[in-house]
């Protein structure tokens, strides 16, 4: 049985977690013994994954900590961050591992890539589209240095044939690289979306949702700007924003200075968006960048029409708008597309139609086996 030991910083309710959280669970446990350590002991799927792996975190949750233990935290954190990633891998991974799986960018690459377990195969995970959104750039003193730490990998997986793309043009390595779809539980999805909402639903109006942390990333202040627009253009409408996030009170504040209160509703991280989303009329993504979009995927499923930015994964996922409309990835152009789809009723049941079609393409047994073969 071989062991496995994935590294993450967190279990926060982001998709990379997610991804994480079903991986782990359908993987076979016939033929792997599975360690998941976070670096901090915080997010949304810790019970859950330790129900179907050996859990443990490096640091504990510091909001539940007293004021003296916080202090101790936040030297402890400070120091892990700023201590070479050789030393820290040395002091809190003993164990010899047959496979190590830094399973998002940044810190956790930087501390696996770093592993003095010369026996052990090294993955690291790509999510996101690195040339456009090169936020992992913080973690190294330059480029060069994070080239060196990626090269010290067997195998680089990435969630989306343009994010492998994008991963090469701004690394220059080609060597190594696989892509690997995210696994998407459709069974589980379709099943949840049946639960019952705790509001009522006003028939006269068009629902549209999106899910995703409350952060520049996503888009959600331009998503804001749009239904202010879409207001003054007479729509009968509302929005559903399912996240959370360090954005939320600029998002709060811009709702009720621009008095969209009735178009938009926050509804905060919910451990079942499906349920949202299978109520709804439409999925939109407004994001600026993305790697292969899980709840896009997850909206698929549930058969809803998609209006998505032109970011990475898109057209992997969409193909040239035949499952889904996808606008240029900026304010105007998504404005314009989103109109142009609230106008139109019989693009709405087209894409309705067509998203239900693609459904039936999302086999999480296929996507798990895939990943197994190169374990």
């Amino acid at each position: 049985m071989k062991k496995i030991l994935f590294f993450i910083e967190n279990l926060a309710g982001g998709g990379a977690e997610k991804v994480l959280s079903d991986l782990i669970t359908n993987l076979d446990k016939t033929k792997y013994e599975i360690t998941l350590c976070s670096l901090i002991d915080i997010g949304v799927y810790n019970k859950q994954i330790s129900k179907v792996c050996h859990y443990t975190s490096i640091l504990p949750n510091p909001n539940e900590l007293s004021v003296y233990h916080k202090i101790l935290y936040r030297i402890k954190y400070n120091l892990i961050r700023n201590l070479p990633p050789k030393w820290i891998y040395n002091y809190f991974f003993k164990e010899q591992y047959d496979v190590e799986i830094a399973f998002i960018e940044g810190y956790a690459t930087k501390i696996i890539g770093s592993s003095s377990n010369s026996k052990s195969k090294k993955i690291a995970w790509v999510h996101i589209d690195l040339f456009a959104n090169h936020w992992t750039k913080t973690e190294y003193s330059n480029i060069a240095d994070e080239i060196k730490v990626y090269q010290n990998f067997n195998h680089i997986f990435c969630v989306a044939e343009s994010v492998k793309l994008a991963f090469t043009k701004k690394f220059g390595i080609t060597d190594n690289l696989h892509v690997k779809y995210n696994p998407v539980d459709r069974k589980n999805i379709l099943l949840k979306s049946k639960e019952t909402l705790n509001f009522e639903l006003n028939d006269d109006t068009f629902k549209l949702v999106t899910v995703g942390r409350l952060e520049n990333q996503k888009g959600y202040d331009r998503l804001l700007e749009i239904v202010f627009k879409l207001k003054n253009d007479g729509f009968q409408f509302e929005l559903w924003i399912i996240g959370e996030g360090s954005q939320r009170v600029e998002l709060e504040d811009y709702i009720k200075s621009h008095n969209i209160e009735a178009h938009v509703k926050l509804l905060g991280f919910q451990k079942n968006p499906y349920k949202f989303i299978s109520k709804s009329d439409a999925f939109i993504c407004s994001s600026r960048s993305e790697g292969y979009s899980t709840v896009v995927t997850e909206a698929l499923i549930l058969g809803k029409p998609v209006v998505a930015t032109n970011c990475s994964g898109m057209t992997e996922l969409l193909g040239d708008n035949e499952y889904g409309l996808i606008t240029k990835n900026n304010t105007e152009d998504l404005y314009a597309g989103l109109k142009h789809f609230l106008e139109d009723k019989e693009l709405q049941l087209h894409y309705t139609n067509k998203s239900e079609e693609r459904s039936k393409d999302f086999d999480i047994r296929k996507t798990i086996q895939n990943i197994e073969q190169q374990l």
